[in-house]
């Protein structure tokens, strides 16, 4: 079964991204396919490089960066929702004449086009809010 995850809640302020993270984990090891991650609304900021926890803590950026290169699952960021909040990519920095960039390799930022391609590839849409 193919599915699909849509984060919306910021790390450490809600439960829904490490819940995300572990469904994701748990899926995968019952042999289902994790077609994509979409972050969006709050959950953008899953995406920042900049995030520094205490180190008993989960590092949530780390912990979907690692995700994607054990499982090549993509990670698409809402640019929309990303902007606003003050994350940009290396490109969309330069674009904006900004000094710095804080989206780490591999998020992506991405529009709503990828939101709905990845709920049509996905036999199951689960949204974490």
């Amino acid at each position: 079964m193919q599915y699909g995850l849509l984060v919306m809640g910021a790390p450490y302020s809600t439960v829904s991204p490490h819940s995300a993270l572990r469904f994701a984990h748990a899926i995968i090891a019952r042999g289902h396919c994790l077609a994509g991650v979409f972050f969006y609304h709050d959950g953008v900021h899953n995406a920042s490089s900049l995030m520094a926890p205490p180190q008993d803590e989960l590092n949530m950026c780390q912990a979907w960066v690692e995700l994607h290169q054990q499982h090549e699952v993509a990670l698409d960021v809402c640019i929309a929702a990303a902007l606003r909040r003050g994350l940009m990519s290396e490109s969309e920095a330069q674009r904006h004449g900004k000094q710095a960039f804080n989206v780490a390799p591999p998020f992506e930022l991405t529009g709503l086009g990828q939101l709905l391609e990845l709920q049509q590839r996905s036999d199951r849409f689960i949204t974490f809010a």
